[in-house]
This record gives structure tokens, C-alpha cells and sequence, in this order.
């Protein structure tokens, strides 16, 4: 009996590239396919929740953006040892497709892709192209675009697919948006998989200033970095704040669905998840962000008026406490966010990207 056809998929180790990945896992898994996940050490930490049918493989790779000189120096070994273990690998077991996710330790695998002419292809989550996915984009079959429009190198054409979200997002797709109102109201504070401090500087001055009447009202799930976890939670106690302060949530896409306004960076999947379950929200790009995708990504939910945006160079407490009493003081206004949030979800990007698997591998029905 053949072996059903393998899947390849590289991905970096950050929540961006592994939640979009692990999505797609799930849809070629329920669909037959073999599916294996190569990334790095760090890239292993994020993968806990891809399906058990997939295999894990890490392979070595490497930046220069980091650490010291001689670690700067073995960079090329790192990576050449990570790309000759994979043409190993497929050598032995063929994929019939290899798509990367962006992330340094996608290079491997991408690169032994490209090598042995296999049928390749890059998922973009951002609006601009991370430094791996620029690499790759002119050697690829397909680029797969998560935020549209995508800034693409001269002679690339992108396919406008949007962000794969999880089957736990996809399961609170368009859940019923309960308007701010004299009663228990949740707040989300979200800013990547391990927090962001400029939120935990500012949020919680922020809520604390709001009336009392409004404050007694509110249910905040905030994730902050560790080392700013005792900080943030004795701001929100001395503000009379209910709140629960972890360094990751796992149920994120239960909290989107109850919360009334969500705070968060502007990183791809977060993006998605907010606008596929439909939330009104408070945008704050990461100003570091390569190539200031995170502004780029927080376009599309900006025009729709279904979130403010506002950047860091133009954040200070008091305009934060505005723009919230702004949402949770204003029901018909949040109502009309939530809803234009939900008009921009691509609820079916992960069905687009399997398509455009199949359709490389040959396998379209």
C-alpha cells in the first residue's frame, strides 16, 4: 500500500509562524496527509499543540541577529549542518510539498527544497516580508500571502489567502458580541506569546483611571512577561482592578470570544484571531517590528473601523484611558466594531492554503 504524501512544514519558534503552521497541520492531517514539522530547539517549545500525528523534527540552524562574535562565526556551520541533515532526510522520505512559515530555522528545510526542485512554497503572515521569506520569495513555486496587501519584491505575485487560525479559534468564529453594559464586562490585554512590556507599562495606569463606576464592572485577563508580573499586578490592585496577570494564556481564543474590548500588539495572528471571532480593539504596533509590519497589519481592521490604532510614539496613559472609556462607554459603537472586525476574518484561510498544497503536489480534487 503507498504512503500517504508527506507535508513538510518549517516554521520559526514564535507564536506568528507556529500558530498558522499548526492550522494547517490540522487541516492535511484531517484530509490523509502525512504531516511533519521541522524547526529548532525553540521552535520544539511552541509545537504542543499541532495534532499528535505530526512528527517533529529539529534540525540546526541560526541568526546573526544574536549573540556574540564567535556564536556569529559558527552561524554558516549551524546552517549548512541543518540543510545537509535535511536533503538526508528527504532523501529518505520524500515530501511531496515543503512549505515554510518564515523564521530563521525554516532555512533547512526550505533550502534543501530548493536544492532537489521540490514543490515549495512560503506563507507570509505580515504585511512585509520577514528577512527568511524575502530570501525565498523569488525561489518558491507559491508565496501565500496572510495580510493583503503584502509588500513583494519586484517579479513576485503573492495569493491573498489571509492567516490560518487554529481549529480553537475557528470553533468561536463569529461568537455573539455582548455590547459594553451595567454589568460584568472582560477586557483582554494581549501582546504576543510572552506579553510586551510597554503594555504592561501603560494598561494598567490606564484602566486605573477610569470612573470608579466603569472600573467596578471589569474582568481583566492581561499577559505580561514574568519579570513584570508583580509590577502589574500591584498597579491593577491599587487601581481597585480585578485582574489576572499570566505570562500566557492558553485559552485565548475562550477569552476573545467573551471579552468585550481587546488590547493587543498588532502581530498577525492576533489580527486574525480578533477579527475571525469579531472583537472591537485597541491596536498597538511594535515600533521594532522589521520593516514596521505590525502598522501594516493593523491597516486593515484600522480603515474597516473595527479597531484604533495608535503608536507607540503616540502612546501615554491618558490617551489610553480615552480611547477605552471611548469603546466600553459607547455599546453601539462597540457593537458596530465588533462587527466590521468580523467582516475583515478570512475564517477560510486555512482551506485556501490546503488548496494551494494539493495543487502543488498535484493532488487537487
Amino acid at each position: 500500500m503507498a504512503k500517504a504524501p508527506l507535508l513538510l512544514i518549517a516554521a520559526g519558534g514564535t507564536g506568528g509562524h507556529m500558530f498558522p503552521a499548526q492550522a494547517l497541520a490540522e487541516a492535511m492531517v484531517a484530509k490523509g496527509w502525512r504531516v511533519r514539522l521541522s524547526t529548532d530547539a525553540r521552535g520544539a517549545r511552541y509545537a504542543g499543540g499541532f495534532p499528535a500525528e505530526v512528527e517533529r523534527v529539529v534540525l540546526s540552524s541560526a541568526t546573526f541577529a544574536s549573540g556574540g562574535l564567535l556564536s556569529r562565526l559558527t552561524v554558516p556551520f549551524r546552517v549548512a549542518g541543518g540543510v545537509l541533515s535535511a536533503l538526508w532526510q528527504f532523501s529518505r522520505d520524500k515530501p511531496a510539498v515543503v512549505v515554510g512559515f518564515g523564521g530563521y530555522p525554516t532555512i533547512p528545510a526550505l533550502t534543501a527544497a530548493y536544492v532537489l526542485k521540490l514543490p515549495r512554497m512560503i506563507h507570509e503572515q505580515n504585511g512585509v516580508l520577514g528577512r527568511v521569506n524575502q530570501i525565498f520569495a523569488p525561489r518558491v513555486d507559491k508565496v501565500a500571502c496572510g495580510t493583503w496587501p503584502t509588500r513583494l519584491p519586484e517579479g513576485v505575485t503573492g495569493d491573498p489567502v489571509g492567516n490560518p487560525v487554529r481549529q480553537s479559534v475557528l470553533d468561536r468564529a463569529g461568537a455573539p458580541y455582548i455590547p459594553p453594559g451595567d454589568y460584568p464586562m472582560s477586557v483582554v490585554v494581549i501582546g504576543g506569546s510572552q506579553g510586551a512590556r510597554v503594555l504592561s507599562d501603560l494598561v494598567p495606569t490606564a484602566l486605573s483611571a477610569l470612573p470608579d463606576a466603569l472600573k467596578s464592572l471589569l474582568r481583566i485577563a492581561h499577559q505580561a512577561r514574568a519579570e513584570d508580573h508583580d509590577r502589574v499586578v500591584a498597579t491593577y490592585a491599587a487601581g481597585a482592578l480585578e485582574a489576572e496577570v499570566q505570562p500566557f494564556f492558553t485559552d485565548i481564543p475562550r477569552r476573545l470570544s467573551e471579552a468585550q474590548l481587546v488590547i493587543s500588539r498588532s502581530g498577525a495572528s492576533s489580527i486574525a484571531d480578533i477579527s475571525v471571532i469579531g472583537r472591537p480593539a485597541i491596536l498597538i504596533p511594535y515600533a521594532a517590528a522589521t520593516g514596521d509590519h505590525q502598522t501594516a497589519n493593523a491597516r486593515g481592521l484600522t480603515e474597516a473601523h473595527a479597531a484604533i490604532t495608535v503608536q507607540e510614539s503616540a502612546l501615554d496613559a491618558a490617551r489610553l484611558t480615552a480611547d477605552i472609556a471611548a469603546i466600553l462607554q459607547a455599546p453601539e459603537k462597540a457593537e458596530q466594531m465588533a462587527a466590521a472586525a468580523l467582516a475583515q476574518g478570512r475564517p477560510d484561510a486555512t482551506i485556501r492554503l490546503a488548496s494551494l498544497v494539493e495543487a502543488l503536489a498535484g493532488t487537487a480534487t
